[in-house]
């Protein structure tokens, strides 16, 4: 495989060479299953184990390979084998909470050019969740891009276009049919040779069906939606990176039915602008945005320049990551807590001696 066609440039080039020493070479992850990884590599797909010190030395999920990492390699081409001995620093990752209690980040797809925010244009079809997800999307690093698939089934196309339009400023915006193979050719600019492009959205937008039609053949399972609410179900399982004829780079998600935030506030400035520029026309600096005088938002909300719903999630967003914020520093302080009582114990046990 040629290192450039899987997204190899200089930047990936110059950290590799700070410690690259030996017989050391790089692949990226294309699969993950179980702390195992399949590797894309100039030796062709290898099945990799990370070395026990990287183990050790991993304090969290995320400081574990994902998805479209470059990795620090031994190769073993005649097993078609391989271990990881390290991670090359992200040009950019997607990451969310992990799902439950804990407060950890979850890493969907690292080292991505663009984001494709899939949305499907019939009855599921949702202003805020489109919201959420490119507020998690400019604080990946990439640049995101909305897909609205399934126009087959949309009369009112432009309508829905106008309404993203409002929420998504400067965002491009594609409508397009994988089913019928309307309008892919709007996304070939962002597939080129060696550029990566993840697919995000929920269940049933239709993320597997463009893979396939990009791909050219029947490369993801495919499944329908249900018929009384037009939500979807689950096809892909798994997070893969895929290599187009074309020379692009595709990264299919699972669908995520609920996509928790994580660390994304100077995000939701950016995706919330036209809220924050009223927020600076109020007479008072600390205004709550309620019932005091002078409040650009109020008055922008009762002459329905700003939509009521639109602020709504404004505020339960900021609610939710100052909620997560808390919770990081309460999950910090018990860290350090920790750290020196291991330190304090290390040091008894030297003086004990």
């Amino acid at each position: 495989m040629n290192l450039k066609q899987l997204g190899y440039d200089k930047f990936f080039e110059e950290h590799f060479a700070s410690v690259a020493e030996g017989n050391y070479s790089v692949g990226r992850v294309a699969l993950e299953h179980k702390r195992m990884y399949r590797l894309f590599t100039e030796e062709g797909e290898l099945l990799a184990e990370v070395t026990g010190k990287l183990r050790y030395q991993a304090s969290e999920r995320q400081d574990f390979p994902a998805v479209g990492d470059w990795v620090v390699i031994t190769a073993r081409p005649e097993e078609q084998k391989a271990t990881i001995h390290s991670i090359l620093p992200r040009k950019s990752k997607f990451s969310r909470k992990q799902a439950g209690n804990t407060t950890e980040e979850q890493i969907v797809a690292a080292n991505v050019d663009t984001v494709f925010l899939v949305n499907a244009l019939n009855a599921d079809f949702n202003l805020r969740r489109i919201e959420r997800y490119l507020l998690m999307a400019w604080e990946s690093g990439a640049n995101p891009v909305i897909v609205l698939s399934k126009a087959d089934l949309c009369e009112n196309i432009a309508e829905r276009i106008s309404d993203v339009e409002r929420i998504a400023i400067g965002v491009p915006i594609h409508a397009i049919s994988a089913e019928k193979n309307n309008g892919l050719d709007q996304l070939a600019p962002y597939l080129t040779e060696g550029k990566t492009v993840a697919l995000l959205g929920s269940s049933g937008v239709g993320k597997s069906t463009l893979t396939n039609a990009l791909y050219g053949e029947d490369k993801q399972a495919v499944k329908t939606i249900r018929e009384d609410d037009d939500k979807g179900r689950h096809a892909t399982t798994h997070r893969e990176l895929i290599l187009l004829k074309n020379g692009g780079i595709v990264i299919d998600t699972p669908g995520m039915r609920e996509l928790q935030l994580w660390d994304a506030d100077e995000s939701l400035s950016h995706s919330f602008s036209d809220i924050e520029v009223l927020a600076a026309q109020c007479r008072f600096r600390d205004c709550q945005h309620t019932t005091e005088p002078g409040c650009a938002v109020q008055l922008a909300l009762n002459d329905g320049t700003l939509d009521n719903e639109r602020y709504s999630n404004y505020v339960k967003l900021q609610r939710e990551l100052a909620f997560l914020a808390r919770k990081e520093d309460q999950r910090a302080a018990l860290a350090e807590k920790a750290r020196w009582k291991k330190i304090a114990g290390d040091r008894t046990r030297v003086n004990r001696k």
